[in-house]
This record gives C-alpha cells, structure tokens and sequence, in this order.
C-alpha cells in the first residue's frame, strides 16, 4: 500500500513523467543469507519488506545477468544491472550483485539505463582489480560514493567519480519525443540558424534533398525533383525534424483556411519578433534591406486578423491585396506557421453513399485534402470540383 508522501508525489494524470532519483542501493548475494542490502542512501528508503518481496529480481537467475531490468512494484520503480563475477577468490566461486536506483512508480526512467549500466561496469572493474565490493571494509566508501552520485545527478545531471587513479564521469542523457511520421502532403522547411549550412557536412542523400527544400515544396514532389526514392526522403527529413534542424508546415494553398491564435498578440509586444517578420514577408528581398520599404507591421496584422473560419487564402487575398502592400502572402503564412501565430484548418471529406468508386474510399474522414491530392495525383481544383458536384460526399473542416 502507498503511504501519503508517495500518493502526495504521484502525478493526477497518471502518466509518466521525469522524477528524481530516490534512492540508490548495492545489493549483493550472501552465500548464507542470501539476497541482502549492503548499501542505500538514504538508509531504510526501501524497507525490509519491500525487498523481500522484489529479492529475486535484485538477484536473479544468470540468464538475466548483465541486462537491464526494471521492476515496478508497491509504489517504487527499480532499475538494476546484475552482474555475477566468477573467482576462485569467492566462497562458492562467485560473487552477485546488483546497483540499482529507485524511483517513484509513476517516474519515467529510460534516460537512467544507460547511467546504471555503465555505473555498474565501472564498480566491476574495481570489484576485478581490488575487490572493492566484496570487500566489507569498503561499505563506508561505497555509502560516501553513492550519496555524492545521488546528489550530483539530482541537482546537476552530471557526475564526476575518482577513485584512485580512475575517473569516471555520468551523466543523464534527454531523450526527445519521436519525432512525426512524415506525409507526403507535408511542406519541410529549414529551421532559423541552419539555411545557409554548408551541404558538404550532411550525408550524400541529405545532399540531394536539402536543395529542393524551400518551404514550398511538399514531401513527394522533393522525392521527384531530387530523384530520391520516396521512403528515403521521408527518413531523411524525419530524421532532421527530430535534431530541430527542420520543421513539417502544411501544404500552402490558396483555397486553404487559416485562423488566428492567442500567439499574433506577440507580434504587437515583442519587437524583435516584428521585426523578423517583416523581413521574412516582404516581397523583394536584398542583402541590404532598406527598412523604408519594409511592409508595414499595420498590414501585416491586418492580414492575420481577418484569417479566419470560411476565409480562404484566395478571397483574402483579392480583397486585401498583399503584393500591393510589398507583402508575400506565401511567406506570410509560412511565417505565421512556424511561430504559431496561425493555425491551417483542414478540409476532411467523408462519403456517404452505399456503393463507393475508389476514389471514393479516400473519403473516409481521415484524410485531408492535401493527402487525398498527393495520392491520386489530382489538383485540389479538380478534387474540390468533383467533391462539390457529388451529393454522396460531406465535406467536415477541422484543426
């Protein structure tokens, strides 16, 4: 059962997320005894009966040593690295045991495995050259150690080891969510600090795909354009989208709707956001920019304000005039697209009918428009106009 500190400490959602570590404990396997606790800081964090109740897992058969095994149980989530060293030294010709460092259960530990294993290898090079471990004299040592790697991993994420002549140095790595599957209907674009990277430093297929990238082009036409099979292409950019160096926009098009966020309210108070907007959509551009001719951030503004539900890009545009006011309505809306500053509402079309073409089973309410256009190849004109012409066919819109 939880006691009221650790359900005080559990998230409401019930998701996991990063926590710190609670605990870290040297277990180890006494030829009498058998599985026993040599070592943890705090002392009596993991009580008696709760190690009992896990002991076979701390120390467990040798099909399980030297893998990383995580056990969640009674309110705490232990990840271990049992190791077993076999010496004549040892009663029995061996000796068992296993670091572990304890969580809360709702803690999320994957970045933590990496740091046990190599701490655990590490006390098995000193266990093999001084016995270290086995060695009971050593407890205190071991206790004073563990409490400075507790700590500094805790409050730095970083710790530095020296003991004796060797020098070991942990540290906690992040680990960033998956990055999206990417579409074929998707618009890559570079991210701010990496246009102007130099191609000689990326692999040979990154090489043929950067050139095609300019916030423009979607997915599958990259893939035709730099004669790149199609798969490769997306690996390629999804494997840049999880470094940060690019981004995924949705397809521009003029029949497109857009909608305004909370985040426009930036544009207005922060300046130097302004101030790189109105360079970036600015129709001509020049490596010395007169700040005269610059759009003004009145229209700019003006242009976002009025994106909205039933608004296309097209009516906006002939109403407004952007290319009068020295604005590119294109790199507008890219703009407005990476900073949050709007949001592309997408056209969803569902067929209702009983006996569907199959053109019609695309309909399904779970393809958009850009989708269903890279699929079968067809302009969203002539889609929409068949949509618009087919009784069978509902058109939602949605974010």
């Amino acid at each position: 059962m939880l006691d009221r500190e650790q359900l005080h400490r559990e998230p409401k959602s019930g998701k996991t997320k990063d926590g710190p570590i609670r605990c870290i404990l040297l277990s180890e396997f006494h030829v009498v005894e058998g599985s026993k606790i040599s070592c943890q800081v705090p002392e009596n964090f993991v009580t008696k009966e709760v190690f009992d109740s896990i002991r076979t897992y701390i120390i467990p058969k040798p099909q399980l040593q030297r893998c990383i095994l995580t056990i969640n149980t009674l309110g705490h989530k232990v990840i271990g690295y049992p190791v077993r060293i076999s010496h004549v030294r040892y009663q029995r010709n061996f000796f068992y045991y296993n670091l572990c460092f304890v969580f809360d259960s709702w803690s999320r530990t994957v970045q933590y495995e990496a740091v046990v294993k190599k701490l655990s290898e590490y006390l098995l090079m000193m266990e093999e050259e001084g016995s270290f471990l086995s060695n009971a004299e050593n407890n205190g040592n071991i206790c004073n150690l563990l409490t400075c790697i507790l700590r500094d991993l805790n409050q730095r994420q970083v710790a530095t080891i020296v003991e004796g002549d060797t020098t070991i140095y942990l540290k906690i790595g992040r680990l960033k969510a998956d990055p999206p599957v990417v579409q074929d209907h998707q618009v890559p674009l570079m991210c701010r600090g990496f246009e102007d990277t130099d191609l000689d430093s990326w692999d040979l297929t990154t090489q043929q795909v950067l050139p095609f990238v300019n916030g423009i082009n979607h997915v599958a036409r990259i893939a035709a354009e730099a004669d790149v099979e199609n798969q490769l292409v997306k690996s390629c950019i999804q494997n840049l989208v999880y470094y940060g160096v690019m981004q995924l926009l949705p397809l521009l098009k003029y029949s497109n709707v857009y909608m305004c966020t909370r985040e426009l309210q930036k544009l207005t108070r922060d300046r130097t956001l302004a101030d790189e907007c109105r360079r970036y959509v600015q129709l001509q551009h020049a490596e010395k920019v007169d700040t005269v001719r610059l759009p003004s951030l009145f229209n700019i503004l003006q242009l976002y304000s009025q994106m909205t539900h039933g608004v296309t890009l097209r009516s906006l545009c002939q109403r407004l005039c952007p290319r009068d006011n020295n604005i590119d309505e294109r790199k507008l809306v890219s703009f407005g697209l990476q900073h949050n500053l709007i949001r592309c509402i997408n056209k969803y079309p569902i067929f209702t009918g009983s006996i569907p073409t199959p053109k019609h089973k695309l309909y399904t309410g779970l393809n958009s428009l850009d989708e269903i256009c890279c699929k079968t190849g067809l302009s969203p004109s002539r889609i929409e106009q068949e949509i618009d012409m087919d009784s069978n066919v509902t058109v939602i819109w949605k974010l």
